[in-house]
């Protein structure tokens, strides 16, 4: 019988099977790395507010403490956001005729609350609890980033899974005293054994019960 194909054919069939798996390999990438880019986790990106409200000038410049405005942070899974009434306590006296601040000023002619959109926004399916966090020692600036230094909020991380394990299988590098929790600029004095006797005294639980996945899916 007559030989159908040439010989080159197999080696050009070869060489097809080793293309397709260089670019599924290819494709494997690019995919993972769409999925790590801020495209799709939104990390540090600026989003529209109705009142571009700057944490640099109200935390660095005035000093105000970030519990004045999530005021439910240390006893409820919600930081909580600031009722139009806390805003206005002082900007019915400090830049009280301001069109920039006009929406919080309707606001609180009306009643009507301002819609913030959400920067830092988990899926539903992520339980997480602020107070536990607080009452571990885990800082705002772990989450949040440094807010004292942005003019227009943005998300500082990922929030990913893959971020948050980092730091549930690893707390001594993050976790600090208690009463350091809302200071942004605070650093250990020595690293190598603040972390460690942190995590004792705070009673944190193993890694291995922290990365269990009921820990944050329920």
């Amino acid at each position: 019988m007559a030989q159908i194909f040439n010989r080159s054919t197999n080696t050009f069939a070869r060489l097809t099977i080793f293309a397709a798996l260089f670019v599924l390999a290819g494709l494997s990438w690019v995919s993972a790395m769409l999925q790590r880019s801020s495209w799709i986790t939104g990390e540090g990106l600026t989003l529209h507010q109705p009142v571009p409200f700057s944490h640099e000038h109200h935390v660095s410049g005035l000093g105000i403490d970030c519990r004045y405005c999530h005021s439910t942070v240390e006893v409820s899974p919600f930081a909580g956001m600031p009722s139009t009434e806390t805003c206005m306590n002082c900007h019915r006296i400090i830049w009280d005729q301001s069109p920039m601040l006009e929406p919080v000023r309707e606001s609180y002619r009306t009643g009507r609350p301002l819609e913030w959109t959400r920067v830092n926004d988990l899926p539903d399916f992520v339980y997480f609890d602020h107070s536990i966090h607080v009452a571990k020692g885990i800082g705002c600036v772990s989450c949040h980033g440094r807010v004292d230094q942005m003019p227009l909020l943005h998300q500082a991380a990922s929030l990913q899974m893959e971020w948050c394990l980092e730091c549930h299988r690893d707390p001594e590098r993050f976790v600090r005293p208690r009463e350091e929790v809302f200071r942004l600029d605070w650093e250990p004095a020595d690293p190598t054994s603040t972390g460690p006797d942190l995590v004792r005294a705070h009673r944190i639980r193993d890694a291995r019960t922290l990365t269990t996945c009921s820990a944050c899916h329920r």
